[in-house]
């Protein structure tokens, strides 16, 4: 059985946002991150982002500053942050049964890597709180996520713990794939002085090496 591990960001569009062209998520709220996403996609991926890194003393500046301006004062929060968040983390979905085990409050996609902890040896990982506490552990040769530890009846996945890490290896991929994209959106939509740095911002949320080369 082949069990689908995808990085996803949290995404909600602001109502009115016009800095860039946007795309909608999916029904459950998550985009998933990889090579092929449309430049809509790559820039509510930019858009979701910048909103979790948002300064918290940023105000509404008015509506007649030069598109530049607008566009450099509402990524603020990846131009001068060091530590970047990304409000998500690594989706997995049975297709047999079709459960899938999501995010929860607490996960951050910057934190993908922890779940290597799991590749090496037993223990757990906890994704959240009420009202949905998804937890991850390896028992032994089994890898068990339970989509709501809260719940006595929640679904479950299980699946070989040897898989894990060859999971975890495609979401690498996916995650430096999608900054590939990241830095031709950049071009196209960020101030020239600006590129570097948000296209570092963004390899940092994403815990992946940024690209060579220039931005």
């Amino acid at each position: 059985m082949v069990y689908v591990m995808r990085a996803v960001l949290e995404v909600s569009v602001p109502e009115g946002f016009d800095l860039w062209p946007v795309a909608e998520a999916d029904a459950s709220g998550f985009l998933a991150l990889g090579g092929g996403l449309s430049p809509a996609e790559v820039g509510t991926a930019v858009m979701a982002l910048a909103v979790c890194n948002r300064p918290p003393d940023e105000g509404d500046e008015g509506d007649d500053r030069p598109p530049h301006a607008a566009v450099g004062t509402f990524l603020r929060g990846l131009l001068s942050y060091d530590t970047v968040f990304a409000a998500g983390g690594l989706r997995v979905t049975d297709p047999d049964t079709g459960v899938g085990f999501a995010p929860g409050c607490c996960d951050g996609l910057e934190d993908w890597r922890d779940w290597y902890r799991l590749v090496d040896g037993d223990g757990s990982l906890g994704f959240g709180h009420e009202p949905v506490s998804p937890l991850a552990e390896r028992h032994g040769d089994t890898l068990r996520l339970t989509v709501d530890a809260e719940r006595d009846d929640s679904p479950v996945i299980e699946l070989p713990a040897q898989a894990l890490r060859g999971m975890l290896a495609g979401v690498e991929r996916d995650l430096t794939a999608f900054l590939g994209l990241a830095v031709a959106w950049a071009a196209v939509h960020v101030p020239g002085h600006d590129r570097a740095v948000v296209v570092a911002a963004l390899a940092r949320a994403l815990d992946v090496p940024p690209p060579s080369g220039r931005t």
